[in-house]
């Protein structure tokens, strides 16, 4: 067996981990379980999850290769039963950032009968993680066998069924998360993969391929994991043994002084040199030859070069100095320049200000990083000069830091009638708050007294919109439902004409009754025209409403990157961040873009994950996770408000009050209120 592993620019993004875990058997004992791989990606991912993927991989293994008297599907099993449990106790403390954005397979490959009569492949998986058979030409997506089910709350259920078969020499398993699958689809890479022979040097064939998309590569991000059931020399007949051979970077050298100076020595070529005897007569004293050592001369050598080596330091850190305190200066003189324009108190002083003391900053940061090498002094000037810097720039972008926001609301694990309730979105209708979640059948009500209704609708919705006096539903791929105000059952109102194959609303607002749906992979803005409600008699006689929409309509003209959409009249597309610059909020009016917006805020914008407004509301509300923020712009993109906390450490989504007086913000299991 080889094994290759294949990362592809794993700080493209900073929101995105992943990594795969390859780990064989230690001993004898361990041998019968044979090798486990994994393969793990998480999107959105917050600083606290990063060593996520190693965690729920460490305890895989550990579970797995615990008991050897376990068959190892039933290890398997179990080892994914304590992977529940560690996932649902994560959730229920709060943090379920996670759920929708984890990505995991898990293989194990045993002997079956000697590997001349094959190996055994159990695998699961969770996510959009792709698993291919590469076999004889043929290219087989074996994870399609899985019957996938969707994860319930309490218990939590994450990993479930584990698909089994029999693979043979020369088969070819490839592991490829989402972004590498399309890519490798897409340009027709797994054709040309399958084309190689199965012998010692198919990893040289694999990376050929990879070497020959370089480019394209370079602006995607993932694992492959490649495993090729190849016979080596010398293979055992009995048992099982794996070889992996991972692509890395080489590794340096070790330092050796005596390889460095010895060039220099042997050019000197220092002589042995001896003084003859010599017979002083009458005192009867010989002198003894005398040899000089090469070691000595070494040692005296690498003392002179140390000391050089400190004196050039000293001189090198005293003109170190010199540049900081000259940086210092000109941050000075920028500070002063911004006090200058704050005395006039107009707006364009205030953004030049706003500018010059963000240039300061990133020269104070630049200076930040040598802090080590600098006289304890200098350090406080550098500091002092930092702290003065950003309270300006937080009091010229209204940024309102909170160390103990209000808690409105928290959810517990097992009290009440949300006991074990995991919220994921949150909206208010009337002077009641909703919460649901896509991965749940229950719909959660918290009215103005905080009185709570846990409502069992038997039905998971994906998204949720303010419908006049009502709230419409969604659930994948086209169900409509509504929700009346006061109400607590649900009525289904229509499935919605599908516009083309293969669409995926991710996204969803609504204006005077018409239906905007975000297609993100698509790009699309599809509309559905509102044509009224209406009534109608049943026998016995009964009236219920009835509401209608139009075939679905492209609205815009050409496709677009982004990742939400509002609708006030206009339809407002967040787009996500990018690094050289770009608008992050696009206008559109009648399906042409208007103007684009970048907001010009401290600090900078890294990534929103939400937008909204309503025509009732005269500014745009952005989301920003991962600077623990929620930001108020006014529809020009002038800053209104910033509302930043250590708390806001799990932001999932937030709703506004019709008035726009109070937001509310779902952090993980706890409600955050916020008056304006």
């Amino acid at each position: 067996m080889q094994v290759f592993e294949f990362y592809f620019n794993p700080k493209l993004k900073s929101d995105l981990i992943f990594d795969s875990f390859c780990y064989e058997p230690e001993n004898i004992y361990e041998r019968k379980m044979g090798g486990l791989y994994l393969v793990g990606l998480l999107k959105n991912v917050l600083p606290k999850n990063l060593q996520l993927l190693e965690k729920i991989a460490k305890l895989i293994k550990g579970e797995y290769y615990k008991k050897t008297i376990f068959t190892p599907e039933k290890s398997l099993k179990e080892s994914l039963k304590e992977a529940n449990n560690f996932l649902e106790q994560i959730a229920k403390r709060g943090d379920v950032s996670w759920l929708g954005n984890l990505s995991f397979a898990i293989l194990t490959f045993t002997p079956h009968h000697g590997f001349w009569w094959g190996v055994k492949l159990n695998f699961t998986k969770v996510g959009g993680i792709k698993i291919f058979l590469l076999r004889t030409g043929k290219i087989i997506d074996i994870d399609k066998k899985l019957r996938f089910q969707d994860i319930e709350p309490y218990p939590l259920k994450i990993f479930g069924n584990i698909v089994s078969g029999k693979l043979a020499e020369g088969d070819l398993i490839l592991v490829l998360t989402k972004e590498i699958s399309d890519f490798f689809q897409e340009n027709l890479l797994l054709n040309e993969i399958a084309k190689l022979p199965p012998h010692h040097n198919f990893g040289g064939g694999l990376k050929d391929i990879l070497n020959g998309k370089k480019e394209e590569l370079s602006k995607i991000s993932g694992v492959c994991l490649a495993i090729s059931l190849t016979k080596e020399v010398g293979y055992p007949a009995k048992g099982w043994v794996g070889r992996r051979e991972i692509i890395l970077p080489k590794i340096s050298k070790e330092f050796s002084l005596k390889e460095v100076f010895s060039p220099f020595l042997r050019f000197l070529k220092f002589p042995k040199i001896r003084i003859p005897k010599l017979d002083i007569g009458a005192l009867g004293v010989k002198i003894k030859p005398r040899i000089f050592n090469k070691k000595l001369i070494l040692v005296l050598a690498l003392i002179i070069i140390l000391l050089l080596g400190f004196i050039f330091s000293r001189l090198e850190e005293r003109q170190k100095i010199k540049i900081f305190e000259k940086n210092l200066e000109e941050v000075k003189e920028k500070l002063n320049l911004a006090y200058g324009l704050l005395i006039l108190e107009n707006p364009q002083a205030k953004k030049e200000a706003n500018s010059l003391l963000k240039e300061g900053l990133e020269k104070i940061t630049s200076i930040l990083k040598e802090t080590q090498n600098l006289p304890k002094e200098l350090k406080g000037q550098v500091f002092s000069q930092r702290d003065e810097i950003l309270e300006k720039l937080y009091g010229l972008n209204k940024l309102e830091r909170i160390e103990g926001p209000e808690l409105f609301f928290e959810f517990t694990p097992h009290q009440g009638p949300g006991g074990g309730f995991i919220p994921q979105k949150i909206l208010t209708l009337g002077d009641d708050l909703y919460f649901f979640s896509p991965y749940s059948k229950d719909l959660f009500k918290l009215d103005k007294d905080k009185k709570e209704t846990l409502l069992s609708i038997d039905k998971k919705f994906n998204l949720a919109e303010i419908f006049g006096d009502s709230i419409l539903f969604f659930s994948k791929p086209s169900q409509i439902f509504l929700l009346k105000f006061g109400e607590e059952k649900l009525n289904q109102l229509t499935i919605l004409e599908e516009p083309y194959s293969d669409f995926n609303f991710d996204d969803f607002s609504s204006f005077k009754g018409n239906l905007y749906f975000f297609d993100k992979k698509a790009g699309q803005i599809i509309k559905y025209p509102y044509l009224g409600n209406f009534q109608w008699r049943r026998h016995p006689p009964t009236t219920l409403p009835s509401f209608a929409w139009a075939p679905p309509e492209f609205w815009l003209k050409k496709s677009v990157v982004g990742k939400g959409i509002s609708v006030d009249g206009s339809v407002w597309v967040l787009a996500p961040h990018q690094k050289d610059g770009g608008g992050a909020i696009s206008k559109y009016y009648a399906g042409n873009l208007q103007e684009k917006i970048e907001p010009n805020i401290f600090p900078p914008p890294k990534d929103f994950s939400k937008i909204f407004t309503s025509p009732t509301l005269p500014y745009l509300y952005l989301l920003e996770p991962i600077q623990k923020r929620i930001v108020i712009l006014s529809k020009t993109g002038e800053i209104v408000k910033q509302f930043q906390s250590e708390k806001f450490d799990n932001l999932l989504d937030f709703a506004v009050s019709k008035d726009g007086k109070t937001i509310w913000l779902l952090n993980g299991l706890r409600v955050y209120q916020i008056k304006l």
